[in-house]
């Protein structure tokens, strides 16, 4: 599979089936991407994303740490330190499906947390709290063209997302994950940005009506 195809949103009766679905074609895309091609890709989204005026604008960067079917995140974390710019990355808070952002200062400053993800330790980290020329960077298993995502259902950056309406949002993905529409709710929240190692594209208000 070198593309997702999603069900066309007419034939669909059931959604949670449809993200299924979904989510295994994204991951099976992921997983059988040559680890020399997913490098080149990684690079150029990289490249795409420090060479833009949104990331010179932005005196923070909130980021995931990425996973190995992630878009690297890595290179992008340590050239923001190195730009001097505040590094936040989430901790998911126990027993919940929220999660708080601390600032670090170098991939010291992380532990393997919930399913087995990279994050803050609090005792090392100060908790990010004041956004308003922050950048994020938001992870999806698939994007499409309107800036809405597949995430991976847990619901956590939804729920930061909607408490946070103004951020300036970036989702970040291969182009092989992303499609022209996807089925998305009335209160989800779109990207301003889709990075993909092909383009950087801008969305409007109106490309999303």
């Amino acid at each position: 599979m070198e593309k997702i195809t999603p069900i066309p949103s007419e034939k669909v009766t059931d959604i949670r089936e449809y993200k299924k679905d979904l989510r295994a074609q994204c991951k099976a895309v992921r997983s059988g991407m040559p680890p020399d091609m997913k490098a080149s890709r990684d690079e150029s989204i990289f490249a795409r994303i420090t060479s833009c005026g949104a990331y010179a604008a932005a005196s923070i960067i909130l980021t995931y740490v990425s996973t190995d079917i992630e878009v690297d995140t890595i290179k992008l974390i340590n050239k923001a330190l190195e730009d001097k710019k505040r590094v936040a990355v989430p901790r998911c808070i126990d027993g919940t499906r929220d999660m708080d952002f601390y600032f670090i200062k170098s991939m010291d400053d992380l532990e393997k947390g919930s399913f087995g993800v990279l994050e803050p330790v609090p005792s090392k980290c100060v908790k990010a709290y004041a956004f308003e020329t922050a950048l994020c960077i938001i992870p999806g298993l698939a994007f499409d063209m309107q800036g809405y995502r597949l995430g991976y259902g847990k619901g956590y950056y939804d729920r930061f997302l909607s408490a946070h309406p103004r951020l300036i949002k970036m989702g970040i993905c291969y182009c092989s994950c992303t499609c022209n529409e996807l089925i998305h709710g009335r209160y989800d929240i779109g990207a301003d940005f889709l990075v993909t190692e092909k383009y950087l594209r801008r969305i409007t208000k109106e490309r999303r009506n």
